[in-house]
């Protein structure tokens, strides 16, 4: 893949579209490429940036009352008046007074809106891992390198992520460990530890400490779940489309 190719699909890759094989020729091209690593941060920095609340401000209470009053007094006004050709300035105000209410509006939902926002649909890493989980599941292999032995998986990770995560086995529990992953995660590389339970694929996503508070609690897409835990010492989430019980079942097993 050239770069001309790989810059125009960061944009598709950041938002879950392209197929697996798609998405690991662009993660060869960028392991290879600093240019396109970096245009591939810079976009999801840029992302996030646009994302933040703190961009977005309330209409003062003022202003809302002030326009509100104008609005009321203009709806009497048309209700009282004797019938006269309208002229452009009386309807001009009346538009901009809706557009200034709807603009305030908007903005107060979305700040008090907000918390429900991030519980709905979880945050952006959230989003972001549901969507690894998902092309990997697209994919004619949801894993590298594929093994049931954790001192081959272990192993594996070395060189490839800053610290290679715990591995374990839980074929004996119904839980078997079927291979790993590189992925990436925003523009970060994670390990992610796949494992299977009769006909669940689930991913373990074992992610940088920076990351330990982002996730937030349980979220739900789409009829999948992500469950952030905590792996030998490190935030990691898992995805999976199993029910409660089993998921509860595994995390226990993880984290025991």
């Amino acid at each position: 893949m050239d770069c001309r190719t790989a810059s125009a699909l960061i944009d598709a890759y950041l938002d879950g579209e392209l197929d697996r094989a798609e998405a690991r020729a662009l993660e060869a091209h960028l392991d290879a490429c600093p240019a396109c690593a970096a245009a591939l941060a810079e976009s999801d920095a840029l992302r996030r940036a646009l994302r933040d609340p703190a961009l977005r401000q309330a209409a003062p209470q003022e202003l809302r009352e002030r326009v509100q009053a104008t609005l009321t007094q203009s709806a009497t006004s048309d209700r009282t008046a004797s019938y006269r050709p309208r002229s452009i300035r009386p309807a001009w105000w009346q538009l901009a007074a809706a557009c200034v209410v709807a603009f305030a509006a908007g903005a107060s939902l979305h700040v008090l809106d907000r918390n429900t926002t991030v519980a709905g649909n979880a945050t952006q890493l959230s989003r972001d891992l549901f969507a690894s989980h998902w092309r990997a599941l697209a994919a004619a292999s949801p894993f590298d390198v594929a093994s049931s032995d954790r001192h081959t998986v272990k192993p594996w990770f070395a060189g490839r992520v800053a610290q290679s995560p715990l591995v374990r086995d839980f074929a004996d529990q119904g839980f078997a460990l079927a291979g790993g992953r590189i992925d990436y995660v925003g523009d970060e590389r994670v390990a992610v530890l796949v494992y299977r339970h009769g006909r669940h694929w689930i991913d373990v996503f074992v992610l940088p400490a920076a990351d330990a508070g982002a996730l937030g609690t349980i979220a739900q897409r789409q009829g999948y779940t992500l469950e952030p835990i905590t792996l030998g010492g490190q935030p990691a989430a898992i995805v999976t489309d199993m029910d409660a019980q089993e998921l509860a079942n595994f995390a226990g097993l993880l984290q025991r």
